[in-house]
């Protein structure tokens, strides 16, 4: 660019290119747009400070208004010296405009479909400051695995957060479970009066084991009350998919994580099981009041098993300072011989003639070790598939 000074193919200085002509600005403005969002989609950014991730990514509109206007004030031309000036029209807008006028429709939709009428119907809080949200919005459908973006206007006017749909398709509210662990879902608990006091007082509750009817209906405290009128506004936008749909089209499903448990009891409940023949579900954690918010759901997929075989249920504790397991429920025992030698698939499946699915939301960092493990014990008779959920916190 800086040539152009010295063989004068136009009578311009370079800084004037840059600094005054619309191709010059427009593009320095789309490399300071891209800088901000390639630095604030690191996941360590992402996780400290999620809120510069989602807002410096809104800045993509004016990337693409800059795009489009790159080409104004003959900034390409096809000129000698002493002849008349040719200009140049950029023709990528004319292959691009198509999507681009869909993706606007798309972005102008979602804005109509989240404003539609919904409503907050209770809050429950689980064990460890686990939330239970429920809502009613009649417009919204979905499937068994899908998930969806929640706004909290008091909270924040413009963050969407994506949390998995933990209802059932025929339940009459939308349920979504939010842990609180960032700023964004902290400040949702104590806009919703789960405050930090009730939820340590739950998990103290959970931790000291519980049994009989209060292990059957789960640890939590409802804390709708009679202010399910004056609860904060929430919008809703979604249903979008998820690689847990593709549960049901496999044999067998090795599921590592919670997620999965309401729509297997609803889709057992009904009969829709589809493919899927038999059920192994393994969840790590650290603590032991973890597992308690979610008692009551794996208790009742115990209860309406019929086939022994079908479902396994296997919890891995990593710390065990305060764990007594007299006071576990049966569902809750751990799972006898752990995860030893980076081996987390059990071998005995590979006996099997069938697709097994593995599905996974978590750390990447374990996501890489399954992928290994999947390859390693697949064979020409048994296929072992990874389907990881990518979430942007």
């Amino acid at each position: 660019m800086f040539m152009v000074e010295k063989t004068q193919v136009r009578p311009n200085t370079a800084i004037g290119i840059h600094y005054t002509e619309p191709g010059g600005v427009t593009g320095h403005v789309m490399l300071l747009i891209m800088v901000l969002m390639y630095t604030t989609a690191h996941h360590k950014i992402r996780k400290q400070c999620f809120e510069a991730f989602w807002y410096t990514h809104h800045l993509a509109f004016f990337w693409m208004l800059g795009l489009y206007t790159h080409s104004v004030g003959c900034f390409v031309r096809g000129a000698l010296p002493g002849e008349e000036v040719e200009c140049y029209a950029y023709n990528t807008v004319r292959f691009t405009v198509i999507s681009g006028t869909l993706y606007f429709i798309e972005r102008v939709w979602r804005e109509v479909r989240a404003r539609r009428k919904t409503q907050i119907v209770g809050v429950l809080l689980h064990p460890s400051g686990t939330m239970e949200i429920r809502i009613r919005k009649p417009s919204f459908k979905y499937v068994a695995g899908q998930w969806l973006f929640l706004q909290m206007p008091d909270v924040s006017r413009w963050q969407w957060h994506p949390f998995t749909i933990s209802s059932a398709p025929d339940d009459p509210y939308v349920s979504v479970h939010i842990r609180q662990v960032g700023d964004f879902t902290k400040a949702v608990g104590e806009r919703l009066g789960a405050t930090p006091q009730l939820a340590s007082s739950l998990t103290d509750q959970s931790k000291g084991g519980m049994s009989g009817q209060d292990a059957r209906n789960g640890s939590f405290v409802d804390i709708t009350g009679a202010r399910v009128n004056s609860l904060p506004m929430i919008r809703i936008d979604g249903p979008y998919g998820a690689p847990a749909e593709d549960v049901f089209n496999c044999e067998m499903a090795i599921l590592l994580d919670w997620h999965w448990c309401n729509s297997l009891h609803y889709m057992q409940q009904k009969g829709r099981l589809g493919a899927l023949r038999r059920v192994h579900f393994i969840w790590i954690n650290k603590d032991i009041a973890a597992f308690g918010w979610f008692r009551a759901l794996l208790q009742n997929l115990e209860d309406i098993q019929t086939d022994p075989r079908f479902l396994r249920m296997d919890m891995y504790l990593t710390v065990t300072d305060s764990f007594r397991p007299a006071k576990l429920p049966r569902v809750l025992q751990p799972g006898e011989g752990g995860i030893e030698n980076g081996s987390l698939l059990p071998g005995k499946e590979a006996s099997l003639e069938t697709r097994v699915g593995v599905f996974y939301c978590g750390p990447n960092a374990l996501a890489k070790q399954l992928k290994e493990e999947c390859s390693r014990v697949s064979s020409g008779t048994i296929k072992f598939e990874l389907h990881k959920e990518h979430y942007i916190m």
